[in-house]
């Protein structure tokens, strides 16, 4: 994992569902965990999701705080 990935789960949408437009690290577990059931979308956004449940999964989410702080200045 590099930090650019990171990023992404910060700047990245949601681009379709109940949570549409929704960026992908502010998703909430349980959708994550459905996902984690259900199996994962192909290509990144599968790899986001995934990557996203494991880090609130194991409580790692304040990890993203300050990139949240950085995107939400600009």
């Amino acid at each position: 994992m590099n930090p650019e990935t990171l990023e992404l789960l910060v700047t990245r949408t949601m681009p379709f569902g109940k949570y549409q437009g929704r960026a992908i690290a502010e998703l909430p577990g349980d959708y994550l965990a459905w996902f984690a059931r259900k199996g994962f979308p192909q290509g990144e956004l599968g790899g986001l999701l995934a990557l996203m449940h494991e880090i609130d999964h194991n409580g790692l989410s304040d990890l993203l705080v300050p990139l949240r702080h950085k995107h939400q200045s600009r």
